[in-house]
């Protein structure tokens, strides 16, 4: 009798974690605040857990309240939409070319998207600056 209360002491106790849910429908493009989120005391695997993490981040899909949020859902904001007028840029050492086009998707910083050069029409890939001009490699 006296080696089961050791047995239940040593024996690791289920602990509770807590995952960030939306309060509200965050449709897709809208950008996640601190009021959107609340702290929910449940454990789900591959949810965030941090609302810190989400703030300023873009919704990639709806977000529905009470539902977990993974972090495939969220992203970077984009800069760039699709249709946008944009400046392709390609440098090289001795070298600097700028032309205009036209985004056919949607980019955050660093992200590469498909423009069409509107002097030539040909589609080239480029990666989004930060000042919304795409740097085509």
């Amino acid at each position: 009798m006296r080696i089961l209360p050791l047995i239940l002491c040593l024996m690791p106790l289920a602990s509770m974690a807590e995952i960030v849910v939306p309060t509200r429908t965050i449709r897709a493009k809208e950008v996640i605040v601190a009021s959107d989120l609340e702290i929910k005391p449940v454990e789900v695997n591959g949810a965030v857990r941090r609302s810190e993490i989400l703030v300023g981040q873009e919704a990639r899909v709806a977000l529905y309240p009470g539902r977990p949020i993974r972090p495939a859902d969220v992203g970077p904001p984009a800069i760039v939409d699709r249709n946008d007028l944009v400046t392709l840029v390609f440098d090289r050492i001795a070298l600097s070319i700028t032309a205009e086009g036209r985004a056919l998707g949607r980019g955050a910083v660093g992200e590469r998207i498909r423009v069409m050069n509107l002097a030539s029409r040909t589609t080239v890939t480029g990666v989004v600056r930060p000042d919304g001009q795409i740097e085509v490699k």
